[in-house]
């Protein structure tokens, strides 16, 4: 198997959803650019700062004809013309939102909708003026191949306390007729209509991809951060995840206690075996997972940072989220911007270890700061114990790998190369198309980073043990320069580097 022949191309892109075509693209081997637009650019009006304006509610249904054609990229990357019809970013210029300094809480405020409109201005944008429970939630899911997509999604809009106020975009990479769709119920709509996905199903947007056409997480999460469409609160979730009783309003109550304008709270979930009690849909655990373990790991794309197994135990801090050092992609909630302003990147085809320090990097630089949740508002179905027999059926994007051959090698130079990852790479050696729209912020050094976690990107090697640090002293030194009005933690306070208290100690 190598790259996959025209013909075969055609027949893929003929079944897809998304009708494809053979536009032709810039697509030299260091800069793929997207030449094809051809209708206004903005799919929101836009204030006169320049952010846009949110509705609600709101539909990418609604924006029919305003789609735009983009380079498929892993064809791109082996200089095939292949595009595909997606939604448009629904700001299109991250940098024109945080400017490339720290965000004001004025302007950070002027992003996100309410369920509500101001009586006055008619505005759906009013800030922290917006009660609690009808801040508007989007979530995205990027899911391949996955059977539990739509239980995912039943159980996202079943269990919360305010459905009417959660909106939910799934990138759904299927192999139509094989597959089921995410917001197709197990029963016909028309026999029970009292099914969430039938109740709400105006509040469902579904981008369907053949799944041969998929090239990885972060492309898929990509078109999913296409989806978002000016939201209060923006939630990545994995595809396979059960969530509680009244998750959406214990989930904001979290983030709201961090009194950081500019906190994600982001974890890798705890296993779904044995935690949420089936009577209540409250959760049954007491303990919480953390970031705080990660290592280089090396293969053909190159050496990288990969998140490890993560700790769960008691929570350190009560009454809030804990600050960690890392972001977690298979669990994310934070205010709007932070997808507006850190969308994940559409040149990075076959990655998929490297994309969390990416974004965890590309965030801190915009002023972002992590968090473990206090208390777990969902669980993940691992393809372990009772669930691995179920969970193991499922298909792997990998699995049409061979007709993307070698792309991941060029994705990777180009992830490490935003954050500064890899010194040793000629800069001339990656692709830095659109490198401002999908890099890094101006509020924060990569550098900065780096020193106080202890990370040598140059031997690449990390001062271990980190989590002895994360568990006792993180939260407790490096919140005392939480700016006051909220916008996140004053790194210019903090002189701290870690160092292994025990190198010897494997």
């Amino acid at each position: 198997g190598g790259a996959i022949l025209a013909e075969e191309q055609e027949a893929i892109i003929d079944n897809s959803i998304n009708k494809s075509n053979n536009e032709n693209n810039n697509s030299n081997a260091n800069n793929v650019s997207n030449n094809n637009s051809n209708v206004n650019n903005n799919v929101s009006k836009t204030t006169a700062s320049g952010i846009p304006i949110g509705k609600w509610p709101v539909s990418i249904r609604d924006e029919e004809g305003m789609f735009e054609d983009v380079p498929h990229i892993g064809y791109a990357y082996m200089g095939k013309d292949v595009t595909m019809t997606v939604p448009r970013l629904w700001a299109d210029d991250p940098v024109a939102i945080h400017q490339n300094k720290l965000m004001s809480r004025e302007r950070a405020l002027s992003i996100g909708t309410c369920v509500t409109p101001d009586p006055k201005t008619n505005s759906n944008m009013r800030g922290d003026k917006c009660p609690l429970s009808e801040r508007t939630i989007f979530v995205a899911i990027a899911s391949y191949r996955d059977w539990q997509c739509r239980d995912t999604v039943t159980s996202i809009l079943s269990t919360a306390a305010h459905p009417e106020r959660v909106r939910v975009g799934v990138v759904d990479q299927i192999v139509d007729g094989v597959d089921g769709s995410c917001d197709v119920p197990h029963v016909p709509c028309s026999d029970d209509p009292d099914q969430p996905i039938c109740l709400y199903k105006n509040q469902i947007d579904v981008f369907q991809m053949d799944a041969e056409l998929a090239v990885g997480p972060v492309f898929a999460r990509h078109i999913g951060h296409r989806l978002y469409r000016g939201e209060y609160y923006a939630m990545q979730s994995d595809a396979h995840v059960t969530f509680t009783r009244g998750w959406d309003d214990d989930i904001i109550s979290q983030m709201e206690s961090t009194g950081d304008e500019l906190a994600v709270l982001t974890t890798y979930l705890t296993d779904i075996v044995n935690s949420i009690d089936p009577m209540t849909g409250l959760s049954k655990r007491h303990t919480r997972p953390i970031m705080c373990n990660t290592e280089y790991e090396g293969g053909a794309q190159g050496k990288h940072l990969r998140h490890l197994s993560q700790p769960e135990g008691i929570p350190d801090i009560m009454g809030m989220p804990q600050l960690q050092p890392y972001f977690a992609a298979g669990f994310a909630f934070s205010r709007g911007h932070f997808v507006a302003t850190v969308p994940y990147d559409m040149y990075q085809p076959m990655i998929f270890q490297g994309e969390e320090m990416s974004i965890g990097l590309r965030g801190f630089t915009v002023g972002y700061d992590y968090f473990a949740p206090e208390r777990s508002v969902c669980f993940h179905s691992y393809a372990i114990g009772e669930n691995s027999k179920a969970r193991n059926k499922v298909p792997h994007f990998w699995e049409h790998a061979q007709a993307f051959k070698g792309t991941g090698i060029k994705a990777m130079k180009r992830l490490l190369g935003i954050v500064d990852m890899n010194p040793e790479v000629p800069r001339s050696e990656w692709d830095h198309s659109e490198e401002a729209k999908y890099g890094l912020g101006g509020a924060r050094e990569t550098s900065k980073f780096y020193d106080v976690i202890g990370i040598d990107v140059v031997k690449k090697t990390t001062q271990r043990h980190l989590c002895q640090f994360v568990h006792n002293k993180m939260h407790k030194q490096f919140m005392k320069s939480l700016r006051p009005d909220g916008m996140g933690i004053d790194y210019g306070q903090i002189d701290f580097k870690w160092v292994d208290p025990r190198p010897n100690d494997e």
